[in-house]
């Protein structure tokens, strides 16, 4: 799941996946739709896997297992499709129906918004299985902060985000661990420009079950949107003030 909001004005509106949104999510459903012909004014959402990474000729995790635009394997390596896979003629059609309308669409909104805005916040949100041995050693943190090593934010609002994370004791975290942020928060983060970009990687363990059928648990849910509330919250003070 992706999930993307801009914060760029006294308002916030949830970007957060229903239950049976995410359950879809997790259960790896293809879902397929055209772009929207209007895009929200402070958030552009899509909600795809998170290992579609962005079309890129280099990898953004150098050295480590990565996925392309349209996997052939899910993270598990479970193979995605019963027959072949898309063909690369196939995967042209799908970059240009899906992949670079929705992109356009978000490509336009930091500009929109900062003519309105001295500071805008882009908060990359995804979701990914705590324990995946093809990516990762071990158990992921809880939740995986991402800045780029500092070069998609200033310091002082991840810092601002990170004072509710630094004063619980329910979640483990990071930030600029093993996730430090996708295509989408290394493009648009410009802090020289305005435009301050955010990734948060969560494992799915702390709001659904990892295994079928993936249900959403309401009460681990409950748990967590506060802290999540109040992330978003110290983005959007520190975007207005």
């Amino acid at each position: 799941m992706i999930a993307l909001t801009f914060v760029g004005s006294a308002e916030i509106r949830s970007s957060a996946p229903k239950s049976q949104s995410a359950r879809a999510f997790a259960a790896g459903r293809r879902k397929r739709s055209s772009t929207p012909s209007a895009v929200s004014p402070l958030i552009v959402r899509a909600c795809r896997h998170a290992n579609c990474s962005a079309i890129s000729r280099s990898s953004l995790y150098p050295g480590m297992t990565t996925t392309g635009l349209v996997p052939a394997e899910t993270f598990r390596g479970e193979s995605v499709w019963r027959d072949a896979p898309p063909s690369d003629e196939e995967i042209a059609v799908r970059r240009e129906r899906w992949w670079r309308p929705y992109h356009d669409a978000l490509s336009g909104e930091p500009a929109r918004l900062r003519a309105v805005h001295p500071r805008v916040v882009l908060w990359d949100a995804h979701s990914i299985a705590s324990v995946l041995p093809r990516f990762f050693e071990g158990r992921l943190p809880d939740l995986n902060f991402g800045t780029a090593d500092g070069a998609s934010c200033e310091a002082s609002l991840i810092e601002a985000v990170l004072e509710p994370v630094r004063v619980q004791t329910d979640y483990s975290w990071v930030l600029n661990g093993r996730y430090k942020g996708g295509h989408i928060t290394r493009h648009h983060g410009r802090p020289r420009d305005g435009v301050h970009a955010i990734q948060l990687e969560m494992v799915q363990a702390i709001y659904m079950d990892e295994s079928s059928p993936f249900a959403f648990d309401e009460a681990r849910g409950a748990l967590l949107r506060p802290l999540l509330r109040a992330c978003l919250g110290r983005a959007l003070d520190w975007a207005v003030t």
